[in-house]
């Protein structure tokens, strides 16, 4: 079979219902700073997550959209961790829930399974 030049995702978004209760959940969660996004003509409120396009990984970004839910539905993003368990254990405070707390995935390492204040399940992934 043909082989993919990257890997398969390159950008996530994570739709919201109240941008500024999501900012604070994700800045403190990832002890992180998301940045105001602004696309002309575009309806949508975005907050970008910090990323360096020539890293690893995808970027990607919050976005408050009207007539978007948010809440779980097929698609699970893992959020990149040293120890998942250093995340996971700010996610209560920010209002929201652990869903599964920190288990190993055998040789892949460890997750978790969260729930973000806008009802989106999100996951944490560490080799540790």
């Amino acid at each position: 079979g043909l082989v993919m030049k990257n890997n398969p995702v390159c950008w996530f978004e994570i739709y919201v219902q109240d941008l500024e209760r999501a900012r604070t959940f994700y800045e403190s969660v990832f002890q992180i700073q998301l940045e105001v996004l602004t696309a002309p003509d575009s309806p949508s409120e975005m907050l970008i997550f910090p990323a360096e396009m020539d890293r690893w990984g995808a970027g990607g970004m919050l976005v408050k959209m009207e007539g978007v839910p948010s809440g779980c539905g097929g698609t699970m993003v893992y959020f990149s961790c040293e120890d998942c368990a250093v995340e996971e254990s700010r996610v209560v405070a920010q209002g929201g829930q652990i869903h599964r707390n920190k288990m190993s995935i055998g040789e892949y390492g460890f997750i978790s399974l969260v729930v973000d204040t806008e009802g989106n399940m999100i996951g944490l992934h560490s080799v540790k």
